[in-house]
């Protein structure tokens, strides 16, 4: 007879499955009382992981089950039903895969891989991005237009750079400064960026280059252009070099050019080369006789222009495309590397320098318009300073009174001195002198002062200055020996090359001229000459012209070689060639001199 109990939890049930197997292993008889235990100690419906729980609550089964039931009974909360279900589902059991699961935390591994590689590379795109969005050179590609050309002018042309790297390389450092500024005008004219190139092809980006021609800054500008193009250019200031206005200039005038050859940049370029008068001639050369009249076509033009046209479109080449030739670009960010500080008067250039915190030099470098010691009296006042530098610049300017900004002297005219002597001794011009000192002509006289500005520092301190430059031209070690000229009148450089039997352009350049320059009197000249020392004689040396005057001075008290030779327009050099001097003068002593008339009367 079976009692009737209350249903049985998960725990209960499961001891009761193992009840019920222990007594059907009695019964059948074929099983070893260990056999029967482990029976027991495994039932049939519960899972390994759940066979310690069982077994560890089997002591308490009798007294809680029978708690349970007589807790029913008394409040009939339960309902009892016929008999036990034993025919319960097994739990699922779960089945490892190992190849499976291998393969799939392979996938995932790869997976991770792929999207890690996407987002080290999207990274690197972005970083890419932001170098090219800062760097000159990839904007510089961005914006040519050219069409490219390709032709065995060309190529030559191509092969002399790529033979040649280390020239690019000094090159593009020296377009560091100059290249953002350059594409930031070409890009508000919309014009092709390759003309950045140009100052390549013209002076290898030497804001100091000086040719044959009289051409003259980066942008290679003769005077007369320059004139035309509004360039002012004086003792002071020579706007051609300077780095704002020649550029604007230099864009003008090939944008104007583009405008008069519809269009063609390659007659442009040419023209900017030789002028438009000539490309048109050669245009018009060709049409007469019906042969093309591009540029590739013209024949009456020279070798210079015909090899000007293919160094721009090797270069255009070699920029554009510089992984394609193995060239490594110098970086060269997109920001202008200067700032430009507006002033309301003169300024010494080594006090500028001092109050910016930078050297001489590096002014000259920024500022190379300036022939002087100072900023031109007239303007423009503009400086161009490093940035970092530009407002501790115009702090300690600001603080500086106008009349501190200049070194001021008060000469006492000396007899014989005239305005010219005292303008050259002080390294500064006439037309100054008389202005600061309210003098309506040349005439001056002794005894009196004149207040003459003049610089802070030794001359040789502004090292980029125009008189530094050629200073260190002329002491340029060269083959042969070296002479001294006196510029006499009526000389010029083509009558001097003659007399010492060398080429004109060779006595230019050494000298750092042209040889269409004009000479001044009084101006010294360096020749280098084949002949042995003692064999030639220079003309201040040979026996005076008409023009030369002999005479006898007397040595006076403070007198010195130095100042006498400035009196009177001669060189030290000469009066000792001329006379037996020792290390010092003797008032009284006599000295012989040649002294040019005309130059006295200045």
């Amino acid at each position: 007879m079976f009692l009737p109990v209350k249903p049985l939890g998960g725990a209960w049930k499961a001891l009761a499955c193992c009840l019920l197997a222990m007594l059907l292993a009695g019964c059948s008889g074929l099983r070893s009382p260990a056999e029967s235990a482990s029976a027991v100690a495994i039932p049939l419906d519960t899972p390994p992981a759940q066979t310690d729980i069982a077994a560890s609550q089997h002591e308490d089964f009798t007294a809680g089950d029978t708690a349970m039931a007589q807790a029913g009974r008394e409040t009939d909360q339960f309902a009892a039903p016929d008999y036990y279900d034993f025919d319960m589902p097994a739990p699922a059991v779960e089945t490892f895969d190992i190849e499976f699961e291998a393969a799939s935390a392979e996938a995932a591994a790869i997976e991770a891989s792929r999207r890690e590689a996407e987002a080290v590379a999207a990274i690197e795109a972005r970083l890419a991005q932001i170098q090219r969005d800062h760097d000159a050179w990839h904007r510089l590609r961005q914006g040519m237009r050219l069409t490219p050309v390709d032709n065995k002018r060309v190529r030559a042309q191509l092969k002399w750079y790529l033979d040649h790297r280390g020239y690019l390389q000094r090159v593009m450092q020296r377009a560091r400064p100059i290249l953002p500024f350059v594409l930031d005008e070409l890009e508000k004219r919309e014009l092709p960026t390759e003309l950045a190139l140009l100052p390549i092809v013209e002076s290898a980006y030497q804001a100091f280059a000086y040719s044959h021609g009289r051409a003259s800054g980066m942008w290679q500008i003769i005077p007369s252009t320059g004139r035309f193009l509004g360039l002012k250019q004086n003792w002071w200031y020579d706007g051609r070099r300077d780095i704002i206005e020649s550029t604007h200039a230099a864009i003008n005038y090939l944008d104007s050019l583009a405008g008069q050859f519809d269009g063609d940049w390659e007659l442009a370029l040419a023209s900017y080369n030789a002028g438009p008068g000539k490309i048109r001639s050669a245009v018009r050369y060709n049409k007469k006789r019906k042969k093309p009249t591009d540029f590739w076509h013209l024949t009456r033009i020279r070798k210079e222009t015909r090899d000007y046209v293919p160094k721009m479109f090797a270069l255009k080449e070699l920029f554009e495309h510089p992984e394609q030739y193995g060239l490594d670009l110098v970086p060269v960010s997109n920001e202008v590397s200067y700032e430009i500080v507006e002033l309301d008067g003169q300024i010494d250039l080594a006090l500028a320098a001092e109050l910016a915190g930078i050297t001489v030099n590096e002014l000259y470098q920024l500022n190379p318009a300036f022939n002087r010691w100072a900023t031109a009296p007239n303007g423009p006042h503009r400086l161009l300073l490093p940035r970092g530098k530009a407002d501790q610049f115009r702090v300690a300017v600001a603080e500086l009174p106008a009349s501190q900004r200049i070194n001021w002297v008060r000469h006492k005219i000396g007899n014989g001195e005239t305005l010219s002597h005292i303008s050259r001794k002080y390294g500064t011009t006439v037309s100054l002198i008389r202005e600061v000192n309210n003098l309506r002509g040349t005439q001056i006289r002794a005894g009196k002062y004149l207040m003459v500005p003049t610089a802070t520092r030794s001359l040789r301190t502004y090292t980029l200055s125009q008189n530094s430059r050629i200073e260190k031209i002329q002491n340029t070690q060269r083959k042969g020996t070296r002479r001294e000229h006196l510029v006499r009148p009526g000389e010029s450089l083509w009558s001097i090359s003659r007399s010492y039997g060398v080429s004109t352009r060779s006595l230019a350049k050494w000298n750092g001229m042209a040889p269409i320059d004009t000479l001044r009197v009084g101006q010294k000249l360096v020749v280098w000459t084949r002949a042995k020392a003692g064999s030639l004689a220079s003309i201040s040396q040979t026996r005076p012209s008409n023009s030369l005057h002999a005479l006898r001075y007397t040595v006076r008290k403070g007198d010195s070689l130095y100042r006498i030779a400035s009196r009177f327009n001669i060189t030290v050099a000469d009066i000792k060639r001329w006379n037996r001097v020792g290390k010092y003068l003797q008032p009284g002593q006599k000295l012989k001199l040649y002294v040019d008339i005309t130059s006295q009367s200045s």
